[in-house]
């Protein structure tokens, strides 16, 4: 047994995660600063996040038929290519707003089928290793938290020194380097099968079907397409009010996102050492309750800087073991061939219920302020969290898996 494939695997999510962080900070940084508008800042931003969602909910079939390593290798080098023409148009023709626009929306498009192809692989690379599915979902997890973690102050630092289009060389560099690990390291074998022939729309309908017919995979979707919305307001709106009208500095948001995100990497690696002594109910439940609720409770009782960061490290704790306690899930009720289908299906109904949470954190906001707008959320984030107490549904998390799912993992990778 080799673990090397994994280990590229981990490496190269976490340089891809990085990368992607570098970039989310440079563009809306070089365009609020070549602009001075926030709204055209905004619709760039929007750009990539509607090509993530088509990528995710229309791009499963390519990456089944095409092959997942190939899919993963030819997705970042054209996101690699995507990139690099923003400072080639600069530096030659210039870059309209509806250009860069566009080259953005073309990049969420590539960077989807990259993403899905890597988790599709892991449990490919688990059996190579003979690791627990959980535990390497918690180790790819854990270095794509250290990239984000790593690429935003890295990003920071890099604009003030060189500019915004210059970072991005940077970020083309760690794409390369993730799709050369790939190639380099993870054999086409860890890769499910290709599926046989046929129509892509009958291909899309068949993971559809999947989604449809499993009931706990229905349920993962519309708690995390709560969950993730109310996340994403509170980013993206909540964040910078409190900011704005408790903390009064900038720079303690981004402490506040740090925090959570040191958090969220103790989380996956505690999960992936000993997780699997837990059921999965159990673990979502202990999760959910430690990161949702208690979030909002923190930040409305508006506590004194180091005890809202030191908060904010708990509420990641749980923040960051929720992939690796439901990737497994989805690893073993979804057959291997239809597999980067379905998990492109399940992220792109969960990016799809995002913007919603931040236009209603906005209304909110301007409605009964910063205070109500937490304390809306938090319930809201409160009944989420008990789903899988409530629902009998959500006792499927811990069954074996149905007829038809994981390969025999039994042979090789082991999962909780």
């Amino acid at each position: 047994m080799s673990r090397m494939p994994l280990g590229a695997l981990v490496v190269a999510s976490g340089f891809s995660s990085a990368g992607v962080m570098m970039t989310l900070l440079a563009i809306p940084w070089f365009v609020l600063q070549s602009t001075g508008s926030g709204t055209k800042t905004g619709i760039v931003t929007a750009a990539e996040v509607l090509g993530l969602m088509v990528a995710a909910l229309l791009g499963g079939p390519v990456v089944d038929r095409v092959g997942t390593r190939r899919a993963s290798v030819g997705a970042d080098l054209l996101t690699t290519v995507t990139v690099l023409l923003i400072p080639l148009a600069m530096a030659t023709t210039g870059l309209s707003l509806p250009g860069l626009v566009a080259l953005s929306f073309v990049m969420g498009v590539s960077r989807g089928p990259a993403d899905t192809a890597k988790q599709v692989l892991l449990p490919g690379v688990a059996e190579l290793g003979d690791v627990r599915v959980s535990r390497a979902a918690s180790a790819v997890e854990a270095a794509m938290r250290t990239g984000r973690m790593a690429g935003g102050p890295a990003a920071g630092a890099l604009i003030a020194l060189i500019g915004p289009i210059p970072v991005l060389f940077v970020d083309a560099g760690t794409l390369v380097l993730s799709s050369a690990l790939v190639f380099a390291l993870i054999p086409v074998a860890a890769g499910p099968p290709r599926p046989p022939s046929g129509g892509y729309l009958k291909q899309l309908r068949e993971g559809l079907g999947y989604v449809k017919r499993d009931a706990v995979l229905r349920a993962i979707v519309g708690m995390l397409m709560l969950t993730n919305s109310l996340d994403f307001g509170l980013l993206g709106v909540l964040y910078p009010a409190y900011g704005d009208q408790v903390l009064h500095s900038t720079a303690l948001i981004g402490a506040m996102i740090t925090a959570v995100a040191v958090g969220a990497l103790i989380g996956s690696a505690l999960y992936g050492w000993a997780g699997h002594r837990l059921s999965r109910r159990t673990a979502i439940l202990v999760a959910v309750g430690i990161e949702g609720a208690p979030r909002f409770a923190l930040l409305a009782l508006e506590p004194a800087p180091a005890v809202l960061l030191a908060g904010l490290v708990v509420a990641g704790i749980g923040a960051g073991a929720l992939n690796p306690i439901l990737l497994p899930v989805v690893y073993e009720r979804v057959p291997e061939a239809v597999r980067g289908r379905v998990l492109s299906l399940l992220v792109g109904g969960v990016l799809a219920a995002m913007p919603l949470g931040s236009m209603a954190a906005g209304l909110l906001l301007d409605g009964i302020g910063l205070v109500g707008a937490l304390a809306v959320f938090g319930g809201l984030y409160l009944i989420a969290g008990t789903f899988p107490a409530i629902f009998r549904v959500w006792r499927g998390l811990d069954d074996p898996a149905p007829i038809g799912g994981d390969r025999p993992v039994s042979q090789g990778a082991r999962t909780d």
